[in-house]
């Protein structure tokens, strides 16, 4: 059972902005969520905590474990491939290079994996957070630690940021199969009409006799390319990636 003091009820956006207008299509209509409030922080440093129980989050892919600390308070973390129940983890500078222990990139070995990473020292846990991911140190050179992430893109991060021992956890994931219709209702996704069934007022691809083919480059249902990169060509942190995902 997870733990009530951690527990929020899941506002349903439904895919609408703040006027109410529908900004994401084909969402709405999903069950009934308790959002559970993971510690992205690892606040509590140099103090030892017992893995309660792993538990499963409808939020995520992954699932995630309940810590108990010494001091008496409880928080959720991800879980990690081999964490289990009654594991005693560490949020610390000096801490052993164990699953769900969490310390500086310029204490962890090199080739050992790694999540939850942060951009720097003092955010919160920002990248490689999905079901089965890990990354991986590749160098150290004072304060700039090489990393490669799960996408394959090779980035220099500062060496004083943190991260959690441990690939997580429920890394079959991205095997599973939904097997009806409605168990993609359940998760909220509506169902997605494609464009070249549609009328020619409803989508760029849409009319034709018979079954035609799009006869032009994907667009989106304005008219815009649906090929566009969406990251910025003189973004800042571009000098940080020395490879760039694959």
């Amino acid at each position: 059972m997870a733990l009530k003091s951690l527990l929020t009820i899941k506002k349903k956006i439904s895919g609408r902005d703040s006027q109410g207008h529908v900004s994401i299509r084909h969402r709405g209509g999903e069950e009934k969520r308790y959002l559970r409030e993971i510690d992205w922080f690892r606040k509590q440093f140099d103090i030892k905590a017992k893995v309660v129980s792993i538990e499963y989050d409808p939020n995520r892919t992954a699932d995630i474990a309940l810590l108990s600390y010494e001091n008496g308070s409880k928080s959720y973390i991800l879980a990690t491939t081999n964490l289990k129940v009654d594991d005693i983890i560490i949020s610390s500078e000096n801490a052993p290079i164990k699953d769900g222990n969490c310390l500086s990139l310029k204490n962890i070995p090199v080739g050992v994996p790694i999540h939850a990473l942060s951009f720097q020292k003092g955010k919160p846990a920002q990248l490689v957070k999905s079901a089965g991911s890990a990354a991986y140190i590749q160098s150290i050179d004072g304060k700039k630690a090489v990393v490669k992430l799960p996408s394959g893109e090779i980035r220099i991060f500062n060496s004083d940021s943190t991260a959690t021992i441990g690939q997580v956890c429920n890394s079959n994931h991205s095997n599973q199969k939904l097997t009806k219709a409605g168990q993609s209702r359940h998760r909220g996704i509506r169902p997605t009409v494609r464009g070249v069934a549609q009328n020619p007022h409803s989508h760029p691809h849409g009319g034709g006799e018979g079954r035609s083919s799009i006869g032009m480059n994907p667009k989106t249902p304005w008219g815009k390319s649906a090929f566009k990169k969406t990251r910025k060509r003189k973004k800042v942190s571009n000098k940080l990636i020395i490879k760039h995902r694959t």
